[in-house]
This record gives structure tokens, sequence and C-alpha cells, in this order.
């Protein structure tokens, strides 16, 4: 029986029985973020995006990825390329006075604009990471947020 397996895996491989091992190539896809609702084109709105609960929303430090960018003139976008594929969760804030962190008053309210990913209601602090994660697969994905000013922007 031995001496027939050669012969045995040569045609199972040409009928297509057998398939030869292939080096797979990790999936990876781009997550573009559009953000909308800004106040006025003054500053930059900076980006964090986190791919777990640890840090999220406000430690940009554990992002995996983070990038600000000039306030647009119509829209303001940032895309993050070759992301392996899973959940993350993107907090933005609306840095108008370019200082690079999200500007609070005396009681901790954010006094520039800000939002996650999935535009989740805010009622008495962030939303949790499974509240604003979203599931980035395949070649794009995209999400909108819509910026939020609490004390009149």
């Amino acid at each position: 029986m031995q001496q027939n397996y050669p012969k045995f895996a040569a045609v199972a491989m040409l009928a297509g029985l057998i398939v030869p091992p292939v080096a797979q190539a990790n999936p990876s896809g781009n997550l573009r973020i559009v953000v909308n609702g800004l106040q006025s084109q003054q500053g930059q709105v900076c980006v964090s995006l986190f791919a777990g609960s640890q840090g999220f929303p406000d430690k940009s430090d554990r992002a995996v990825r983070g990038q600000c960018v000039p306030v647009g003139k119509e829209q303001t976008a940032v895309t993050f390329q070759n992301l392996a594929l899973g959940n993350y969760a993107i907090a933005v804030y609306h840095d108008r006075n370019g200082n690079g962190k999200l500007d609070r008053n005396f009681l901790g309210i954010p006094t520039e604009g800000f939002g996650f990913s999935r535009n989740p209601v805010i009622r008495t602090g962030a939303p949790r990471f499974s509240e604003a994660a979203v599931f980035v697969a395949g070649t794009e994905t995209t999400a909108q947020i819509q910026l939020q000013y609490l004390l009149g922007g």
C-alpha cells in the first residue's frame, strides 16, 4: 500500500482533491471617518482609534492609531489604512484652539465639540467601547460622526 501512496497523492493533487498549503495574507481593511457638525473652521479635528476598551475614549496614548487634521471647508475626513479586521471605537474632538487636547470647564464638561463612532446618546459620561464599536471588514468601512457641543460651541 505504501508503494501506491506517491501515485495516489499525485493523482489526487492533479484532481484537486488535495490542496497544497498556500501562504495566506493577513486580511485588512481601511476605515474612513467623516466628521460632521463642526461649528467653526478654526483649529483641527483629532481622531483616536481604539481596538479595545482600555483607554477608550480619552486616553489617546492607548489608541492603536491617532491623527489630527486641519478642519475642512465642507467636511473633515480621516482614513486609517491597513487595519486588521475587527471592532474599533472612535473618539473625535474639535480642537478649536489647536492645543492638542479636549478642553473642559472646571466641572469637567467639554468646552469643545466631541463625538464617537455610532453617535451614541451622551447622558452623564462617555459611552462604553461596546456602544461605539464599529466592525472594520472588507476594503473600506465608513463611519459618520456627528460632533456635539454641550456648552454652545
